[in-house]
């Protein structure tokens, strides 16, 4: 295994900051200077020339242009994507409308992770059990299964995301409210019709995601060793010979240490080559180069998922979990 909540609010003019009194990473620092505002004429001239009133967009994002936070830029982005089909059909759905919106290339860079994922682990998985390996798809499958669920969230929640709502929480969400304003990635450029981020909120983002990588470690991690603990032991009641590779995991110990793993190392890098990497480095020096960048956005996670499964081992070995013979 290896390594969406308040968002960045948008800034309406003039920029309130409503958010900024909603919790400890989002208040205690002097509020920036404006972002650059959207043109709202332009924008409007758009849609005319379309034809698309403001009521046949999704609430947010008409929201979003009848408060002036929509330029044409981002409306024509907005156009362009829901013209694609399946892109267009997950654009009905917020976290993926706001991720898409802020990196249109969110859907590549989330193939090309669960991509990686796929082959690294079928292939430890063939290196490890050889022979056996047909006989023992129950076993890759809930492996693979898992490690694909924590692929998912490290790139769905480091991801920079352009937000529709006032970024506010609910009064039944403390996470949320603590961590109001925050952006989803610390390092995520400010763009047009969004409010800038305080130094706090901005560490807040790797914290807000930090909780949350450790639920999904703990979770993915329990329930594919418990599976696989599961399954180990249905085989040796229906088959007497069968011996596993490997004495069954601490069920708890290992959903703790994944959990933590997740929380620190994956979700620092993964903060780090969404942010900058991707989006302050290859995005920006090669920009309008579409493939260039998607291959070398392939070629740097390839390398934080091999630089990660290193780091795993020596984790869970440092605390003696795994020993070295």
């Amino acid at each position: 295994m290896r390594d969406h909540s308040p968002r960045p609010r948008p800034a309406a003019p003039p920029p309130p900051r409503a958010a900024s009194s909603g919790g400890a990473a989002a208040g205690a620092a002097a509020a920036p200077a404006p972002a650059r505002q959207p043109d709202r004429a332009a924008a409007a001239a758009l849609m005319a020339r379309v034809g698309r009133p403001e009521g046949s967009f999704p609430p947010d994002f008409a929201a979003a242009i009848a408060g002036g936070r929509v330029g044409p830029e981002l409306l024509q982005r907005y156009l362009d994507l829901e013209g694609q089909l399946v892109v267009g059909w997950l654009m009905r759905f917020p976290g993926f409308r706001e991720r898409l919106l802020a990196d249109p290339s969110f859907l590549v860079k989330l193939a090309i992770e669960v991509g990686i994922g796929i082959c690294t682990k079928c292939t430890a998985e063939l290196t490890k059990r050889g022979p056996a390996f047909g006989s023992e798809l129950d076993f890759v499958a809930a492996n693979v299964l898992m490690a694909l669920i924590a692929d998912f969230m490290l790139v769905w929640l480091p991801a920079p995301t352009f937000a529709l709502g006032d970024g506010r929480a609910s009064r039944f969400d403390p996470l949320g409210r603590a961590f109001a304003g925050c952006p989803d990635n610390a390092f995520q450029l400010v763009q047009p019709g969004m409010a800038p981020f305080t130094p706090l909120q901005r560490l807040g983002a790797p914290v807000r995601n930090g909780t949350k990588l450790f639920a999904v470690g703990c979770g993915a991690s329990f329930v594919g060793v418990a599976v696989t603990n599961g399954l180990i032991a249905l085989r040796g009641v229906l088959d007497p010979g069968f011996a596993p590779l490997n004495q069954p995991q601490n069920v708890l110990a290992t959903s703790l240490a994944y959990g933590v793993y997740m929380a620190t190392s994956s979700n620092i890098r993964y903060q780090i080559v969404a942010g900058v990497i991707e989006e302050r480095g290859i995005e920006r020096l090669f920009a309008g180069n579409y493939r260039l960048c998607a291959a070398l956005s392939l070629l740097v996670r390839t390398g934080n998922t091999f630089l990660g499964s290193l780091l795993w081992v020596d984790f869970v070995r440092l605390l003696g979990m795994q020993r070295a013979h």
